[in-house]
């Protein structure tokens, strides 16, 4: 399993009594956060989002890569020791796994980084009678919808697989530094064959590509030093 890596999506909201505590309380508590997710960056991949503005239910989002499930919960135990998550509900969590689609060449097994300024996530399941296609029919519907996305170069898709791992049968992401693009994108793949077969694509979540401490800080929009 080392050339496929899980792909870990953690969703936080803070309760507001939190934000009433002492700034140097919130400020330890943040540092704390900060620390767990910058000694697993070391020698993994890790990304901060912000959903401050953009969603209700959610305000935080880490992004964080694996060779294998040990490492996704030795991080999570870790992190669950900051005066941060003390305070913080997990209203959403996506498990997925890189894996070459069946249905095109690109590679998508291998880790990368998100790039763009802004990141679009949602759970994706389709309905079970598109498995008992042919698969030669089932391509021949994916290559209409994968030839849609192609018209839209600046919107990066990042699908993971969750048979069986989660919930969901994918997590789908797209980065891009358009959101109106992305918003035509959809709009577009809704008018394709492909998306009659679809069972389920929400929550939908709009996230803002940031560091993880710009993310802390829109949390009570204090400023937090490296050294706090």
């Amino acid at each position: 399993m080392a050339d496929r890596h899980f792909v870990k999506y953690t969703f936080l909201k803070l309760d507001p009594a939190w934000r009433r505590l002492p700034e140097s309380e919130r400020a330890e508590h943040k540092a704390e956060f900060l620390a767990a997710c910058e000694d697993f960056g070391t020698d993994h991949l890790i990304q901060g989002f912000s959903l401050v503005g953009t969603r209700g239910d959610a305000e935080l989002m880490l992004v964080m890569e694996a060779e294998n499930l040990d490492r996704v919960h030795e991080f999570h135990v870790v992190l669950a020791q900051s005066g941060l998550m003390k305070w913080a509900t997990q209203p959403y969590s996506f498990l997925g796994l890189r894996k070459t689609s069946e249905y095109s060449d690109e590679e998508r097994h291998i880790p990368r980084r998100f790039k763009g300024k802004y990141l679009f996530v949602y759970p994706f399941v389709k309905t079970r009678q598109w498995y008992g296609l042919d698969p030669k029919e089932r391509w021949r519907i994916m290559q209409e919808h994968i030839e849609v996305g192609r018209e839209y170069p600046t919107v990066d898709n990042h699908t993971t697989y969750s048979f069986g791992l989660d919930d969901q049968e994918f997590v789908v992401a797209f980065d891009t530094d358009d959101a109106g693009a992305f918003l035509d994108l959809v709009q577009r793949l809704r008018t394709t064959e492909a998306s009659a077969w679809t069972l389920r694509d929400t929550p939908s979540f709009t996230c803002i590509n940031t560091s993880i401490e710009r993310a802390l800080n829109a949390l009570d929009g204090e400023s937090l030093s490296v050294t706090a």
